[in-house]
């Protein structure tokens, strides 16, 4: 079973307009609203490509309701540790650039935590747990090293997509996939922008310390580092219109392609027509979008 575990949800409330005019009263063209947050999202792809799972996190509020409702009106199993505060809403005005604000989402006690480590601790062997996106200011910073040391205990395998002195916490759990950008990557390391070369050398560092490391540079294609190969994906071409979940559809397409036994190169180039197929669309990507887009996905080993 595969689990996703998302620390800092959000409603992500999306407003399109013409013009965004500071100090003005702006009018919008037309407003969406969708559960988010990393794991989330993790979830929600699964579901379209035909894999189940259940997610994991803090939910708390009409916020957090909301959330909660919408999953399970797409038929994703929740099992949210509720919080008395209200679940972040992250605003994304799209007028020609795109800005974002971001809530910071409610204070999580000790308790709390510990009823999330709890539910961890009743996975199984075999188990995939996905640990994904930022934590909210008031968690201590080794909660999600706590989250993993459980999952190890159990033998779950580890999926990884998180940035920072998380990340580099996590790696010491020998995860089973790692998901950075080149960005990531680069903050890693400690190390300035990276050209391809470059991230060749860094992600084959990455891959000596989780069994599947995948690198994504946009539009400029994608990376995969394994000890069965090394691959480069070029991305197929498309106009962009989302900038969220591009990579937590990756993770979602490399999990649900794995899980059918493909062989490494389909595995790879699904997940890149996922995180592409989102790119490409208003919400997430469907399962339909998808096949479109992974025939035009050229692999080559390097």
């Amino acid at each position: 079973m595969i689990y996703t575990c998302t620390l800092n949800p959000s409603v992500d409330y999306i407003v399109h307009m013409d013009e965004l005019r500071v100090g003005e009263l702006n009018r919008a063209l037309k407003t969406l609203t969708f559960p988010g947050g990393k794991g989330i999202n993790v979830s929600r792809v699964l579901k379209r490509l035909g894999v189940d799972s259940t997610a994991l996190g803090f939910a708390g509020g009409f916020t957090g309701a909301f959330i909660e409702s919408e999953l399970r009106n797409e038929g994703i199993a929740c099992d949210f540790v509720h919080v008395p505060g209200p679940t972040r809403i992250n605003v994304k005005l799209k007028a020609g650039l795109e800005t974002e604000i971001n809530g910071q989402g409610p204070v999580i006690s000790s308790e709390e935590v510990r009823r999330l480590i709890a539910k961890i601790a009743a996975l199984s062997a075999g188990d995939v747990l996905v640990l994904a996106g930022s934590a909210p200011p008031s968690l201590p910073v080794e909660a999600y090293e706590q989250l993993a040391a459980e999952a190890a205990k159990r033998q779950v395998r580890l999926v990884i997509d998180t940035s920072g002195p998380a990340l580099r916490t996590l790696l010491a759990y020998q995860p089973f996939l790692v998901k950075p950008n080149h960005h990531e990557l680069a903050e890693l390391f400690g190390v300035s922008a990276l050209t391809k070369e470059e991230v060749v050398i860094y992600g084959r560092r990455l891959a000596e310390m989780g069994r599947h490391v995948i690198v994504s540079m946009g539009g400029a294609g994608a990376f995969y580092f394994g000890e069965e190969a090394e691959l480069f994906a070029e991305a197929p071409e498309g106009t962009v219109r989302n900038s969220v979940g591009a990579g937590d559809s990756m993770v979602a397409g490399f999990l649900a392609a794995h899980a059918s036994g493909k062989s490494l190169e389909e595995v790879f180039a699904y997940s890149v027509a996922a995180g592409s197929a989102t790119a490409f669309s208003e919400d997430l990507c469907t399962k339909e979008e998808v096949k479109t887009l992974v025939g035009r996905v050229r692999v080559a080993r390097l």
